[in-house]
């Protein structure tokens, strides 16, 4: 079984990386890209890297059970929760930045600019350090341990576990009832309000009929993605929470390990998921997947294209369609 959990482990952490690289990478060639909507994409996709990169193997190390000092194992617990509270935070800000884009259409990129979306990024990283690394501050399993003499030196040797370290009381009441719940539930009343304004706007009569076709068509595409947004932050984050809760109201309660895995393995299979519910259902990102495999994985690179210069009229003629066809390329 632990076999078999470290090599889905393996994928998923694999899987992660790089798709979430090529989210960034995506957006780093691509110009009609950057703006304030995939600057938090830009900022989960970094999440789930660093989910990838150091949370799974983290997770494996702990899953192994070495001897360690307490704190160091806390430390390591830690990290797990700082940067999977981030990618948490970073999909509630999606969420609300889609709401305000259909909420104010008109006046979306005056309200959501650039330095407030770096803002609101910085302000969820902020938060996931202070909630992630709470319990170095004191509020772990380190007491418990002494009375029960689990720890019975001044070396604070213990067998590395999560639930060696990390007090259920935290988890439950502070991490799950605290900042995992509430955005679940916020992210359920976003995506309730945008069905209503999308199913309201669906059915006003309005002369400009292809104008109220477009809508319709981007809107619904917007429905169909939040709609999974949701299902997979549901699926992916309930189970493990909901494990935890049997852990510290029903102590007595026998927990199959292997539920135990399976729930921790959707946790982390959510930032393999993201570029595909992100990425892959934007247009743009896929013309710019393509491009970064043909040139850079399959190296059949072709020649720069020859554009008009700036400042003729076919030049700005260009320029004006290919806005046109990025405005009218939905986001989602």
């Amino acid at each position: 079984m632990d076999a078999l959990y470290i090599g889905m482990e393996v994928v998923i952490a694999l899987s992660s990386v790089v798709g979430n690289v090529m989210v960034v990478w995506a957006v780093r060639i691509n110009r009609s890209l950057r703006d304030t909507t995939f600057c938090f994409v830009v900022s989960l996709a970094l999440a789930d890297i660093a989910v990838g990169a150091l949370v799974i193997p983290l997770a494996i190390t702990i899953s192994i059970g070495l001897q360690t000092h307490f704190y160091s194992c806390l430390l390591v617990a830690c990290t797990v929760l700082v940067l999977t509270q981030s990618s948490i935070l970073a999909l509630l800000a999606i969420a609300i930045d889609r709401y305000l884009r259909v909420k104010i259409p008109m006046s979306y990129k005056r309200v959501v600019t650039p330095r407030r979306a770096g803002t609101a990024v910085l302000l969820c990283w902020l938060v996931s350090i202070v909630v992630g690394l709470t319990p170095m501050l004191g509020w772990n399993n380190l007491q418990r341990l002494r009375d029960n003499g689990s720890v019975i030196t001044d070396d604070l040797l213990v067998t590395c576990e999560f639930e060696t370290v990390i007090s259920m009381d935290y988890m439950v009441y502070f991490n799950f009832f605290g900042w995992v719940l509430p955005p679940l539930l916020l992210m359920v009343a976003i995506y309730v309000e945008i069905f209503y304004m999308i199913h309201k706007q669906l059915n006003k009569k309005v002369k400009a009929d292809r104008f109220v076709q477009d809508c319709g068509q981007s809107e619904a595409r917007l429905a169909k993605s939040l709609a999974l947004v949701l299902f997979l932050f549901a699926v992916s984050w309930l189970p493990l929470h909901i494990l935890n809760c049997i852990t510290l109201f029903c102590p007595a309660c026998d927990k199959p390990i292997f539920l135990i895995y399976i729930a921790i393995i959707l946790t982390h299979g959510n930032s393999a998921v993201n570029p595909i519910v992100y990425a892959f259902r934007i247009k743009k990102f896929r013309t710019a997947f393509r491009k970064i495999w043909k040139q850079y994985v399959l190296c059949q690179g072709r020649p720069a294209e020859r554009f008009p210069q700036r400042g003729s009229q076919r030049g700005q003629s260009h320029e004006r369609r290919l806005r046109q066809i990025d405005d009218d390329d939905d986001d989602v």
